[in-house]
């Protein structure tokens, strides 16, 4: 049995690894080049304002407990999640405002108020949404689809045998359309698809799933922001003995006779029976194993990236009433919005702009009357475009849109800025092109075409991250880095 491990980057799933492997008595070196851990789950300062610069909302509470618990540990005392009502406050560009609850009957209430949708509607769409998780769920999230003794598993088996319900053939924006009348419910349920970065127009139904992840098992945020998870994690893999040498970035993962062999980092060859890469996978093929034509890494590289996200940091003088710790102020044109993004490749002109203010419940996260603005806006991955021209419009067009549903003029109230582009994101996160999430889930078999957290060319290699399998987001990266860590503890004897 393998007894040493090197891991790639710390992380939401390089860290799920490195604790896992360690927990089955491997000594286990986690190199990241950054100075702390957590990969786009991170934090900045800006005078007295907190932010988190990546993930904001906890979703699927319940796999973060179960991987404590294989730790022997008990979640509660590393994290404490703080549930969400409302779990978002919605701005149309028709002036509506509502505000989504995990309370089917307040959600239902809201959205009757508004005149977008009946309680029937809102029902049967939850209803279907629970019904395609009790499917497919488990077979999509927490096991391998590359692995054959998947598909006679008892879960690859019921998903299977549901396998025309799934409606992989049909859009997710189409679903949602014959699933409600009103425009204003559609659009608020097509958002779903830039959970994992993707269209509406052109991801499958299947992503119809996503809904129940929220309605059905609620929103968190976390006491202390987003970063307190990377570094609970970071904190339970040192108690099982996970040795970490952050500012140390790895130049090679080392291969001979087709077998992982250890990693050169700064220089010195650190040997390693196994290797997890929690890095982009197209940047470990072309830069970390120098194998750009590798049949992998060409099917990567064919595949489309997800959007890319535009960020500005705002820390205002003044708080709002009227905002909550999740807002959505959506375009007046959706269809126009996703053609932009992954058609022509360019920001919106009425780009869908997304506010995260953690001092919401976090006050240490901001002064004493003010707030602390995560915006972030769907972009384009970065193709060559002039991103410092296209920032400063969107700035424009953002303040315009908020200001507007605010009633008041917002740009006199920042007193903190800064500007984070799809550039910066693929420089300091590593992530090709700067895509949020790997690979775009459009088409029908996306979900099989993500690259698998257990390499055959290569003995020892596994991955882990939101550019593998399963995808991005917090609980699929920590659930990636679970699949590596078994699939190395079954395959490496």
């Amino acid at each position: 049995m393998s007894r040493t491990a090197a891991v790639v980057g710390a992380g939401i799933g390089g860290l799920a690894a490195a604790a896992l492997l360690a927990r089955s008595g491997r000594r286990v070196t986690v190199f990241e080049q950054a100075p702390q851990a957590g990969g786009k789950a991170a934090s900045v300062r800006l005078g007295g304002f907190r932010f988190d610069t990546g993930p904001s909302l906890l979703t699927l509470p319940e796999v973060f407990r179960r991987f404590f618990a294989r730790l022997d540990r008990n979640l509660d005392d590393y994290l404490e999640p703080l549930p969400l009502a409302p779990l978002c406050a919605y701005d149309f560009a028709d002036g509506t405002r509502l505000e989504s609850y995990s309370d089917r009957a307040r959600f239902a209430a809201e959205l009757e108020a508004a005149g977008a949708a009946t309680r029937r509607e809102l029902e049967a769409c939850l209803d279907h949404s629970a019904r395609l998780w009790r499917w497919a769920g488990e077979l999509f999230l927490t096991r391998s689809l590359h692995e054959p003794a998947t598909f006679f598993s008892r879960a690859g088996l019921r998903a299977i045998l549901h396998a025309g319900r799934l409606s992989p053939f049909q859009t997710l924006h189409a679903a949602n359309a014959r699933a409600f009348t009103d425009p204003r419910a559609v659009q608020l349920f097509d958002r779903y698809a830039t959970y994992n970065g993707s269209s509406p127009y052109r991801t499958p139904a299947t992503m119809r799933i996503i809904p129940h992840v929220e309605y059905g098992f609620g929103g968190y945020a976390l006491r202390g922001g987003i970063v307190a998870l990377p570094r609970a994690l970071e904190r339970v893999a040192r108690e099982w003995g996970v040795e970490f040498r952050f500012g140390e970035a790895v130049e090679r993962i080392v291969v001979q006779q087709g077998r992982c062999r250890g990693v050169e980092a700064g220089g010195v060859f650190r040997p390693a029976d196994l290797v997890v890469s929690n890095a982009d996978v197209l940047a470990t093929y072309r830069r970390l194993l120098d194998m750009p034509q590798a049949p992998e890494a060409r099917r990567a590289a064919r595949q489309e990236p997800s959007s890319s996200g535009l960020v500005f940091l705002w820390g205002l003088k003044r708080g709002f009433d009227r905002t909550r710790v999740h807002n959505i102020f959506f375009s007046g044109d959706y269809p126009a919005e996703f053609d932009a993004l992954f058609r022509r490749l360019d920001l919106p002109e009425d780009p869908t702009v997304y506010v995260n203010i953690t001092g919401k419940v976090d006050p240490e996260d901001a002064p004493p009357g003010g707030e602390n603005w995560f915006v972030l806006l769907n972009a384009p991955r970065a193709a060559g475009q002039d991103w410092p021209a296209l920032a400063a419009r969107a700035r424009r067009a953002v303040l315009a849109r908020v200001s507007k549903a605010l009633g008041t003029d917002l740009e006199p109230w920042i007193a903190e800025e800064r500007v984070i582009m799809p550039p910066d994101i693929e420089r300091e996160t590593g992530s090709t092109h700067g895509s949020l999430y790997g690979m775009a889930s459009h088409g029908p078999a996306s979900a099989f075409l993500r690259h698998p957290n257990r390499s055959r060319r290569i003995r020892g290699l596994y991955f882990a991250g939101g550019s593998v399998h399963p995808g991005g987001g917090m609980p699929l990266a920590l659930l990636s880095g679970m699949l590596a860590a078994d699939l190395a503890e079954k395959t490496e004897r």
